[in-house]
């Protein structure tokens, strides 16, 4: 699907979709729990969808090994990996997209070491063998998925065990969410005081169902708080002030960007705030830096690079580096081209958002992949005030 947007400022209250993030983990827990949990304010964006697909062939009674269609999602893939050795001595995964390009180096060094067997070939990875109790060192600076697939996973084996990162940690927030909700589950995983915590796991738990509410999702409110950067009045509803979804420091960050001047903002932390990020930074008084981005060229797309290039197809000044972007402030862009979304559900929100700076109108290809993650955007965009109609020209 081809939109094209008509320049406009946004206003008017939206509720974005429950946190992805979160509502992974607690559907996971839940399926590990067993009967009785209830989970409310759950979407059905494809991620969403994907890891309730996994869960369900995951209780399959059978005796080959599973077979994990984990579309396009990450966080369905990285969990589930260590899960399903823990329960059914592996797994065969496949996906779309980009889905299985992205790295899981961190899980095979781990293998090896732990004479687990893996094979990655023709876009399918299998894995067989068992997860056993003992220590699993992570560096600190991969994606917290591998993290919090581990976490999940070591309580069911017999003993304890201990996850010890070997470097500084980003995205700790995540760990945070994911250590939350398997308190709510029932198992509560302890931490040592050092730096960077090392995570200290019993053996021998089991998952408790539970009752639960899934938070409006930081994640997909980034970009309309970026949109309120540049210009619009659009007031979010339905997410959490005290949540521990890291990616609320999108307050934080358009506070910073309101101002004039120029501004550095590390990305390494909340890497999915790069986009709305982005884009409130094209249209403002000042050269803004994102770096520590370097884990976005691993994304649906290599997004230092479509980032990059799609803001400057809409008139943007953007210069991408190996592992930042450096955006030169305007007081507007001057649109009147095409941007390609990539498949990525992040690009096409953010040129969204961006298009209400431009002077023209702006043509979004492949405009139907928010639905990854926020299936309602573009009705939520046109509730808000946007213009836009599909574009059905060569």
């Amino acid at each position: 699907m081809n939109l094209t947007i008509t320049p406009g400022k946004l206003a008017g209250t939206v509720t974005p979709p429950p946190s992805k993030s979160q509502a992974h983990r607690c559907l996971i827990a839940a399926a590990l729990a067993g009967e009785g949990s209830v989970i409310h304010n759950l979407a059905g964006s494809q991620d969403i969808r994907a890891t309730r697909r996994c869960m369900e062939e995951l209780k399959t009674n059978r005796n080959t090994l599973p077979e994990f269609n984990c579309g396009e999602s990450g966080s369905t893939l990285r969990f589930l990996i260590p899960i399903a050795l823990a329960l059914r001595g592996g797994g065969i995964f496949t996906g779309q997209g980009r889905l299985m390009e992205r790295p899981q180096q961190p899980y095979f060094d781990l293998f090896e070491e732990k004479s687990i067997r893996y094979e990655q070939r023709d876009g399918v990875l299998t894995v067989e063998g068992r997860l056993t109790p003992g220590e699993y060192r992570l560096p600190g600076n991969v994606s917290s998925q591998f993290f919090t697939g581990l976490l999940m996973a070591l309580p069911l084996l017999e003993g304890p065990s201990v996850i010890i990162p070997t470097t500084p940690l980003e995205s700790e927030g995540y760990i945070g969410m994911t250590l939350d909700v398997m308190h709510t589950f029932g198992i509560d995983i302890a931490s040592t005081r050092s730096l960077p915590p090392h995570y200290l796991i019993p053996g021998g738990c089991r998952y408790r169902s539970a009752e639960v509410t899934v938070e409006g999702d930081w994640s997909q409110a980034a970009f309309w708080y970026a949109a309120n950067c540049l210009g619009c009045a659009v007031n979010v509803r339905g997410v959490t002030q005290h949540s521990t979804q890291g990616d609320r420091i999108i307050e934080s960050h358009c506070l910073e960007l309101s101002q004039p001047g120029d501004a550095e903002i590390d990305m390494s932390g909340c890497p999915d705030l790069a986009p709305p990020v982005a884009a409130a930074a094209a249209v403002r008084r000042g050269i803004t830096r994102l770096t520590g981005a370097a884990r976005l060229r691993i994304k649906e797309s290599d997004r230092l690079s479509t980032i990059a290039a799609a803001l400057n197809a809409m008139g943007a000044r953007v210069t991408e580096y190996p592992d930042s972007l450096t955006v030169y402030g305007q007081d507007s862009l001057a649109g009147g081209g095409a941007v390609d979304c990539c498949n990525d559900h992040r690009i096409a929100m953010m040129a969204a958002v961006a298009a209400t700076r431009c002077r023209e109108p702006v043509t979004l290809l492949g405009a139907e992949c928010v639905a990854k993650s926020y299936p309602d955007f573009w009705e939520h965009y046109r509730m808000l005030g946007g213009v836009f109609h599909e574009y059905t020209g060569k």
